[in-house]
Protein backbone atom coordinates (compact mmCIF):
# COMPACT_ATOMS: atom_id res chain seq x y z
CA UNK A 1 0.00 0.00 0.00
CA UNK A 2 3.03 2.30 -0.07
CA UNK A 3 2.88 4.91 -2.74
CA UNK A 4 4.66 7.90 -4.18
CA UNK A 5 2.00 8.29 -6.88
CA UNK A 6 -1.72 8.00 -6.34
CA UNK A 7 -3.64 4.92 -7.43
CA UNK A 8 -7.42 5.04 -7.57
CA UNK A 9 -10.26 2.64 -8.26
CA UNK A 10 -12.52 3.02 -11.30
CA UNK A 11 -15.27 4.36 -9.01
CA UNK A 12 -12.93 7.04 -7.62
CA UNK A 13 -11.83 8.01 -11.14
CA UNK A 14 -15.47 8.38 -12.21
CA UNK A 15 -16.24 10.46 -9.09
CA UNK A 16 -13.35 12.76 -9.95
CA UNK A 17 -14.56 13.04 -13.56
CA UNK A 18 -17.98 14.08 -12.27
CA UNK A 19 -16.42 16.69 -9.97
CA UNK A 20 -14.39 18.05 -12.87
CA UNK A 21 -17.48 18.17 -15.08
CA UNK A 22 -19.41 20.17 -12.50
CA UNK A 23 -16.47 22.52 -11.98
CA UNK A 24 -16.18 23.11 -15.74
CA UNK A 25 -19.90 23.83 -16.05
CA UNK A 26 -20.69 20.69 -18.03
CA UNK A 27 -23.74 20.15 -15.83
CA UNK A 28 -25.64 22.86 -13.98
CA UNK A 29 -28.36 22.69 -11.34
CA UNK A 30 -29.00 18.95 -11.86
CA UNK A 31 -27.03 15.86 -12.84
CA UNK A 32 -28.10 13.55 -15.67
CA UNK A 33 -29.32 10.06 -14.73
CA UNK A 34 -26.84 7.29 -14.08
CA UNK A 35 -27.57 5.43 -17.33
CA UNK A 36 -26.81 8.53 -19.41
CA UNK A 37 -23.66 9.21 -17.40
CA UNK A 38 -22.58 5.58 -17.81
CA UNK A 39 -22.90 5.89 -21.56
CA UNK A 40 -21.01 9.19 -21.66
CA UNK A 41 -18.17 7.94 -19.48
CA UNK A 42 -17.97 4.43 -20.90
CA UNK A 43 -18.50 2.59 -17.61
CA UNK A 44 -21.31 0.48 -16.20
CA UNK A 45 -24.21 2.06 -14.31
CA UNK A 46 -23.24 0.40 -11.00
CA UNK A 47 -19.90 2.24 -11.06
CA UNK A 48 -21.70 5.53 -11.76
CA UNK A 49 -24.14 4.83 -8.92
CA UNK A 50 -21.22 4.34 -6.48
CA UNK A 51 -19.49 7.49 -7.75
CA UNK A 52 -22.67 9.53 -7.35
CA UNK A 53 -22.98 8.23 -3.78
CA UNK A 54 -19.48 9.56 -3.05
CA UNK A 55 -20.47 13.03 -4.28
CA UNK A 56 -23.65 12.88 -2.21
CA UNK A 57 -21.56 12.03 0.86
CA UNK A 58 -19.38 15.07 0.16
CA UNK A 59 -22.43 17.32 0.06
CA UNK A 60 -21.95 18.14 -3.60
CA UNK A 61 -25.14 16.40 -4.81
CA UNK A 62 -28.55 15.74 -3.27
CA UNK A 63 -30.81 12.85 -4.27
CA UNK A 64 -34.43 13.88 -4.86
CA UNK A 65 -36.08 10.49 -5.02
CA UNK A 66 -36.61 7.71 -7.61
CA UNK A 67 -36.83 8.90 -11.20
CA UNK A 68 -35.66 12.43 -10.40
CA UNK A 69 -32.29 13.94 -11.25
CA UNK A 70 -29.88 14.76 -8.43
CA UNK A 71 -29.52 18.43 -7.53
CA UNK A 72 -26.10 20.07 -7.71
CA UNK A 73 -25.85 21.85 -4.36
CA UNK A 74 -22.60 23.76 -4.90
CA UNK A 75 -19.56 24.10 -7.05
CA UNK A 76 -16.90 21.40 -6.79
CA UNK A 77 -14.23 24.03 -6.14
CA UNK A 78 -15.86 24.82 -2.79
CA UNK A 79 -14.98 21.34 -1.56
CA UNK A 80 -11.21 21.81 -1.93
CA UNK A 81 -10.88 18.02 -1.55
CA UNK A 82 -7.28 16.97 -0.84
CA UNK A 83 -6.26 14.77 -3.74
CA UNK A 84 -3.50 12.96 -1.81
CA UNK A 85 -3.42 12.04 1.87
CA UNK A 86 -0.20 10.32 2.91
CA UNK A 87 0.22 8.22 6.03
CA UNK A 88 3.73 8.48 7.45
CA UNK A 89 4.03 5.25 9.43
CA UNK A 90 6.40 4.79 12.35
CA UNK A 91 7.96 1.54 11.08
CA UNK A 92 7.55 -1.05 8.33
CA UNK A 93 5.39 -3.33 10.50
CA UNK A 94 2.75 -0.58 10.59
CA UNK A 95 2.10 -1.15 6.90
CA UNK A 96 0.33 -4.40 7.82
CA UNK A 97 -1.66 -3.00 10.74
CA UNK A 98 -5.37 -3.62 10.23
CA UNK A 99 -6.71 -0.32 11.53
CA UNK A 100 -4.22 1.76 9.50
CA UNK A 101 -5.24 -0.16 6.38
CA UNK A 102 -8.87 0.52 7.30
CA UNK A 103 -8.14 4.26 7.55
CA UNK A 104 -6.75 4.18 4.02
CA UNK A 105 -9.77 2.23 2.78
CA UNK A 106 -12.22 4.70 4.40
CA UNK A 107 -10.37 7.72 3.02
CA UNK A 108 -10.40 6.23 -0.46
CA UNK A 109 -14.11 5.42 -0.14
CA UNK A 110 -14.85 9.12 0.45
CA UNK A 111 -12.98 10.22 -2.66
CA UNK A 112 -9.47 10.85 -1.36
CA UNK A 113 -6.35 9.28 -2.78
CA UNK A 114 -4.65 7.84 0.25
CA UNK A 115 -1.79 5.48 0.98
CA UNK A 116 1.39 4.90 2.95
CA UNK A 117 4.39 7.07 2.23
CA UNK A 118 7.33 5.27 0.65
CA UNK A 119 9.41 5.55 3.84
CA UNK A 120 8.66 5.36 7.55
CA UNK A 121 9.89 7.48 10.45
CA UNK A 122 12.28 4.67 11.43
CA UNK A 123 13.51 4.38 7.83
CA UNK A 124 14.42 8.05 8.12
CA UNK A 125 16.33 7.44 11.35
CA UNK A 126 13.82 9.37 13.50
CA UNK A 127 15.66 12.42 12.16
CA UNK A 128 13.58 15.54 11.61
CA UNK A 129 15.95 16.83 8.92
CA UNK A 130 15.58 13.67 6.86
CA UNK A 131 11.82 13.69 7.43
CA UNK A 132 11.55 17.27 6.17
CA UNK A 133 13.54 16.49 3.03
CA UNK A 134 11.47 13.38 2.36
CA UNK A 135 8.19 15.25 2.80
CA UNK A 136 9.38 18.01 0.45
CA UNK A 137 9.94 15.41 -2.29
CA UNK A 138 6.61 13.61 -1.75
CA UNK A 139 3.41 14.77 -3.41
CA UNK A 140 0.75 15.15 -0.71
CA UNK A 141 -2.04 17.54 0.21
CA UNK A 142 -2.23 16.33 3.84
CA UNK A 143 -0.37 13.99 6.18
CA UNK A 144 -1.30 11.56 8.93
CA UNK A 145 1.75 10.99 11.15
CA UNK A 146 1.74 7.73 13.12
CA UNK A 147 3.53 7.66 16.50
CA UNK A 148 5.66 10.68 15.64
CA UNK A 149 8.50 11.84 17.83
CA UNK A 150 8.22 15.28 19.46
CA UNK A 151 10.67 16.86 16.98
CA UNK A 152 8.91 15.36 13.95
CA UNK A 153 5.46 16.47 15.12
CA UNK A 154 6.67 19.97 15.96
CA UNK A 155 8.10 20.24 12.45
CA UNK A 156 4.77 19.19 10.88
CA UNK A 157 2.98 21.71 13.12
CA UNK A 158 5.13 24.49 11.64
CA UNK A 159 4.27 23.60 8.02
CA UNK A 160 1.40 24.97 5.90
CA UNK A 161 0.32 21.48 4.75
CA UNK A 162 -2.36 20.03 7.10
CA UNK A 163 -1.14 17.21 9.33
CA UNK A 164 -2.77 14.95 11.90
CA UNK A 165 -0.96 13.27 14.82
CA UNK A 166 -2.11 9.70 15.31
CA UNK A 167 -0.58 8.79 18.69
CA UNK A 168 3.05 9.79 19.27
CA UNK A 169 4.50 12.41 21.62
CA UNK A 170 1.90 15.00 20.71
CA UNK A 171 0.67 16.29 24.06
CA UNK A 172 2.36 19.70 23.71
CA UNK A 173 2.24 19.97 19.92
CA UNK A 174 -0.23 22.22 18.10
CA UNK A 175 -1.69 19.56 15.81
CA UNK A 176 -5.09 17.87 15.59
CA UNK A 177 -4.60 14.48 17.17
CA UNK A 178 -6.11 11.41 18.74
CA UNK A 179 -4.71 8.85 21.14
CA UNK A 180 -5.92 6.30 23.66
CA UNK A 181 -5.94 7.46 27.30
CA UNK A 182 -4.12 4.57 29.00
CA UNK A 183 -2.97 6.17 32.25
CA UNK A 184 -5.68 4.70 34.50
CA UNK A 185 -5.26 1.25 32.99
CA UNK A 186 -1.47 1.45 33.45
CA UNK A 187 -1.83 2.38 37.12
CA UNK A 188 -4.26 -0.51 37.61
CA UNK A 189 -1.76 -2.86 35.98
CA UNK A 190 1.09 -1.74 38.24
CA UNK A 191 -1.14 -2.06 41.32
CA UNK A 192 -2.13 -5.61 40.30
CA UNK A 193 1.47 -6.65 39.80
CA UNK A 194 2.55 -5.22 43.15
CA UNK A 195 -0.44 -6.94 44.77
CA UNK A 196 0.82 -10.24 43.34
CA UNK A 197 4.16 -9.69 45.07
CA UNK A 198 6.18 -8.19 42.21
CA UNK A 199 8.93 -5.72 43.09
CA UNK A 200 11.29 -6.15 40.14
CA UNK A 201 9.05 -4.66 37.44
CA UNK A 202 10.52 -3.52 34.11
CA UNK A 203 8.91 -1.61 31.25
CA UNK A 204 10.35 -2.05 27.76
CA UNK A 205 9.51 1.15 25.92
CA UNK A 206 10.60 2.40 22.49
CA UNK A 207 13.63 4.68 22.27
CA UNK A 208 11.60 7.67 21.12
CA UNK A 209 9.39 7.26 24.21
CA UNK A 210 12.45 7.47 26.47
CA UNK A 211 14.61 10.09 24.76
CA UNK A 212 15.59 12.83 25.15
CA UNK A 213 13.49 12.47 28.32
CA UNK A 214 10.86 9.86 29.27
CA UNK A 215 7.32 10.59 28.11
CA UNK A 216 4.41 11.21 30.44
CA UNK A 217 3.28 7.58 30.26
CA UNK A 218 6.70 6.31 31.31
CA UNK A 219 7.03 8.92 34.07
CA UNK A 220 3.62 7.94 35.46
CA UNK A 221 4.70 4.30 35.53
CA UNK A 222 7.84 5.18 37.52
CA UNK A 223 5.89 7.38 39.91
CA UNK A 224 3.39 4.59 40.57
CA UNK A 225 6.21 2.17 41.39
CA UNK A 226 7.63 4.69 43.84
CA UNK A 227 4.20 5.10 45.46
CA UNK A 228 4.49 1.41 46.42
CA UNK A 229 7.90 1.97 48.00
CA UNK A 230 9.87 0.59 45.02
CA UNK A 231 13.09 2.49 44.34
CA UNK A 232 13.26 3.23 40.62
CA UNK A 233 16.06 3.75 38.15
CA UNK A 234 17.34 2.65 34.76
CA UNK A 235 16.60 -0.97 35.70
CA UNK A 236 12.85 -0.25 35.60
CA UNK A 237 13.03 1.63 32.28
CA UNK A 238 16.11 0.28 30.51
CA UNK A 239 17.81 1.87 27.51
CA UNK A 240 17.74 -0.88 24.90
CA UNK A 241 18.00 0.86 21.54
CA UNK A 242 15.48 0.39 18.74
CA UNK A 243 16.23 -2.81 16.79
CA UNK A 244 15.93 -6.60 17.27
CA UNK A 245 19.61 -7.13 18.15
CA UNK A 246 19.50 -4.38 20.78
CA UNK A 247 16.34 -5.89 22.25
CA UNK A 248 18.00 -9.30 22.51
CA UNK A 249 21.08 -7.89 24.23
CA UNK A 250 18.94 -5.98 26.71
CA UNK A 251 16.90 -9.07 27.60
CA UNK A 252 20.08 -11.10 28.08
CA UNK A 253 21.43 -8.51 30.50
CA UNK A 254 18.14 -8.14 32.38
CA UNK A 255 17.77 -11.85 33.02
CA UNK A 256 21.43 -12.62 33.74
CA UNK A 257 21.74 -11.52 37.39
CA UNK A 258 18.56 -10.01 38.86
CA UNK A 259 15.84 -11.08 36.43
CA UNK A 260 12.60 -9.10 36.46
CA UNK A 261 9.58 -10.86 37.86
CA UNK A 262 7.32 -8.79 35.62
CA UNK A 263 7.74 -7.21 32.18
CA UNK A 264 5.47 -4.50 30.79
CA UNK A 265 5.85 -4.21 27.03
CA UNK A 266 4.84 -0.90 25.45
CA UNK A 267 4.51 -2.17 21.87
CA UNK A 268 2.51 -5.00 20.27
CA UNK A 269 5.09 -5.29 17.48
CA UNK A 270 7.89 -6.42 19.80
CA UNK A 271 5.71 -8.48 22.16
CA UNK A 272 6.02 -11.76 20.18
CA UNK A 273 9.78 -11.24 19.83
CA UNK A 274 10.10 -10.90 23.61
CA UNK A 275 8.11 -14.09 24.25
CA UNK A 276 10.30 -15.94 21.75
CA UNK A 277 13.54 -14.66 23.26
CA UNK A 278 12.43 -15.44 26.82
CA UNK A 279 11.58 -18.98 25.76
CA UNK A 280 15.14 -19.37 24.45
CA UNK A 281 16.38 -18.24 27.87
CA UNK A 282 14.11 -20.78 29.58
CA UNK A 283 11.50 -18.32 30.92
CA UNK A 284 7.74 -18.63 30.36
CA UNK A 285 4.72 -16.62 31.47
CA UNK A 286 3.37 -16.52 34.06
CA UNK A 287 5.39 -19.29 35.77
CA UNK A 288 8.75 -17.52 35.58
CA UNK A 289 7.86 -13.95 34.65
CA UNK A 290 4.60 -12.04 34.35
CA UNK A 291 4.01 -10.35 30.99
CA UNK A 292 1.64 -7.54 30.01
CA UNK A 293 1.29 -5.30 26.97
CA UNK A 294 0.12 -1.69 27.05
CA UNK A 295 -1.67 -2.03 23.70
CA UNK A 296 -3.95 -4.50 21.96
CA UNK A 297 -3.54 -6.64 18.84
CA UNK A 298 -5.91 -8.95 17.00
CA UNK A 299 -3.35 -11.77 17.34
CA UNK A 300 -3.73 -11.73 21.14
CA UNK A 301 -6.92 -13.76 20.70
CA UNK A 302 -4.74 -16.71 19.67
CA UNK A 303 -2.36 -16.60 22.64
CA UNK A 304 -2.56 -19.23 25.36
CA UNK A 305 -2.45 -18.22 28.10
CA UNK A 306 -4.40 -15.10 27.19
CA UNK A 307 -2.39 -11.88 27.20
CA UNK A 308 -2.90 -9.24 29.87
CA UNK A 309 -3.13 -6.01 27.90
CA UNK A 310 -4.65 -2.54 27.63
CA UNK A 311 -7.47 -2.34 25.06
CA UNK A 312 -9.09 0.63 23.35
CA UNK A 313 -11.52 1.26 20.51
CA UNK A 314 -9.60 1.36 17.22
CA UNK A 315 -12.78 2.37 15.35
CA UNK A 316 -12.83 5.63 17.29
CA UNK A 317 -9.37 6.49 15.95
CA UNK A 318 -10.40 5.56 12.40
CA UNK A 319 -13.51 7.73 12.62
CA UNK A 320 -11.53 10.68 13.99
CA UNK A 321 -8.96 10.61 11.18
CA UNK A 322 -11.63 10.32 8.48
CA UNK A 323 -13.60 13.16 10.10
CA UNK A 324 -10.50 15.36 10.18
CA UNK A 325 -9.87 14.68 6.49
CA UNK A 326 -13.45 15.67 5.70
CA UNK A 327 -13.05 19.00 7.51
CA UNK A 328 -9.69 19.71 5.86
CA UNK A 329 -11.20 18.96 2.45
CA UNK A 330 -13.70 21.74 3.07
CA UNK A 331 -11.10 24.26 4.14
CA UNK A 332 -11.87 24.02 7.86
CA UNK A 333 -9.20 24.11 10.56
CA UNK A 334 -10.02 21.10 12.74
CA UNK A 335 -7.45 21.08 15.56
CA UNK A 336 -9.33 19.05 18.16
CA UNK A 337 -7.69 16.59 20.54
CA UNK A 338 -9.70 13.40 20.93
CA UNK A 339 -8.78 11.01 23.73
CA UNK A 340 -10.06 7.41 23.54
CA UNK A 341 -10.90 5.53 26.71
CA UNK A 342 -8.75 2.48 27.39
CA UNK A 343 -9.15 -0.33 29.90
CA UNK A 344 -7.05 -3.11 31.36
CA UNK A 345 -7.90 -6.63 30.17
CA UNK A 346 -6.52 -9.11 32.74
CA UNK A 347 -5.22 -12.32 31.22
CA UNK A 348 -3.29 -15.43 32.03
CA UNK A 349 0.18 -14.00 31.43
CA UNK A 350 0.42 -12.41 34.89
CA UNK A 351 0.47 -14.26 38.19
CA UNK A 352 2.08 -14.35 41.65
CA UNK A 353 5.84 -14.16 42.06
CA UNK A 354 7.47 -17.59 42.31
CA UNK A 355 8.31 -18.30 45.95
CA UNK A 356 11.70 -19.73 45.05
Amino acid sequence: MMMNKSFTTVTEQVAQALRDGIREGRWKNTMPGRNRLAAELGVNHKTVKSALAILEGEGLLEARGPGRERAILREADSLAVPRRIMILAYEQNDLRTDFLLEIIHRLQATGHRAGFAAKTICDLGLDVGRVSRFVAKTEADAWVVVAGTRDVLEWFASQPVPAFALFGRSSKVSLPRTAPCKMSALLELVDRLVGLGHRRIVMLSREDRRKPTPGGFELKYMTQLESHGIRTGSYNLPDWGNNPDALGRSLNLLFRHTPPTALIVDDTQIFPAIIHHLARLGFSAPQDVSLACTDSAATFEWYRPTVTHIAWNHNAAIKRVVGWAKQVSRGKNDRRLTMIHAKLIPGGTIGPVRKD
